[in-house]
């Protein structure tokens, strides 16, 4: 099946030289949560803003629903919708109107069950008839993920979504998320919150100064690039590793009272391995009075790739 988005080549240079985006390839597919990670600045929001018109990009080609965007942009931009990350909109505008708009500004009729729809997800019925600026920045977000709703797109963008907004909002966002998945709808989405990634994504990529890092299904990523650590403590210290040990990938630390194993692929290798670390203690003759084991979270996996493709720093 060919991918809702096709992204090939990428590339956006600004005038006096920045390199937001650099020979990004990205095929998005039909119904999945996609998470894109990456630091501040490392190119995320232009991409959004290319796909969705907002950038011209200086080469490469962007295909959405089988349309080249460079040709045939209008077809293809109706079937996208965007949440962004600033808050931008008609702060003197009726939330109803202006969410009611938003779907006019498509070409769609009128449709005020609808709409009453999905103000009533995101609790904003109730304000309907109140002007923009005199709600709450949580509520404000809202509106924003309402009117990108409006004209129910096939490809939404969540440039950000639950950046410093409540609790509230983000569980409200997240079942939102996962009835529009349900119904279909394909999603992108960059957020700081990589424990949301985490939960939600089917595939997630990491980009860094314009650049994809990489792309892969989440539980792929976590299996070939997770680790499992574990901190097990003596309450003697040891001066060397015992070469009963030598085998396994450990070292010394806190002045020999404790004993660190790094080492697994995130497919439970690792935990295996610690607990034939801890027989292989006790064969020979080394007291442990406890275990602290940790397994990598994507957000982890995230860190190191980032670190490792910048010299080592973040």
């Amino acid at each position: 099946m060919e991918p809702i988005l096709q992204i090939a080549g990428l590339t956006k240079t600004y005038p006096g030289g920045l390199t937001a985006l650099d020979d990004v390839h990205l095929d998005i597919h039909k119904g999945e949560i996609f998470a894109l990670l990456g630091p501040n600045g490392a190119g995320k929001t232009t991409l959004i803003g290319a796909v969705c018109g907002l950038v011209r990009p200086s080469g490469g080609t962007i295909r959405a629903f089988g349309e080249d965007l460079s040709r045939n942009w209008r077809a293809a931009r109706a079937k996208i919708g965007l949440v962004p990350q600033e808050l931008s909109t008609d702060m003197f505008e009726e939330v109803g109107r202006s969410v009611a708009y938003s779907r006019g500004l498509f070409g769609l009729a009128p449709d005020p069950a609808r709409m009453e729809e999905i103000l009533r997800s995101l609790s904003l019925w109730d304000k309907r008839k109140e002007q923009i600026r005199a709600l709450s920045g949580g509520m404000k977000r809202r509106v924003l993920i309402a009117k990108a709703l409006a004209h129910d797109p096939q490809l939404l963008f969540l440039d950000e979504p639950t950046a410093g907004v409540d609790v509230e909002l983000r569980r409200d966002m997240w079942r939102l998320i996962g009835a529009m998945r349900e119904r279909g709808v394909t999603i992108i989405l960059t957020t700081h919150y990589i424990e949301e990634a985490e939960e939600m994504a089917d595939r997630v990529g990491v980009i860094r100064h314009g650049k994809i890092l990489m792309v892969d299904d989440k539980a792929a990523m976590m299996a070939r690039l997770g680790r499992t650590e574990a901190v097990i403590s003596l309450p003697v210290s040891l001066e060397d590793i015992p070469v009963s040990l030598a085998g396994y990938p450990v070292t010394l630390s806190g002045n020999g009272k404790q004993l660190v194993y790094r080492g697994g692929d995130g497919s439970g290798k690792g935990k295996a391995e610690v607990a034939a670390l801890t027989k292989a203690l006790t064969l020979a003759g080394i007291d442990y009075d406890g275990i602290d084991i940790h397994e990598s979270s994507l957000e982890d996996i995230f860190v190191d790739l980032v670190e490792q493709r910048n010299g080592g720093t973040a």
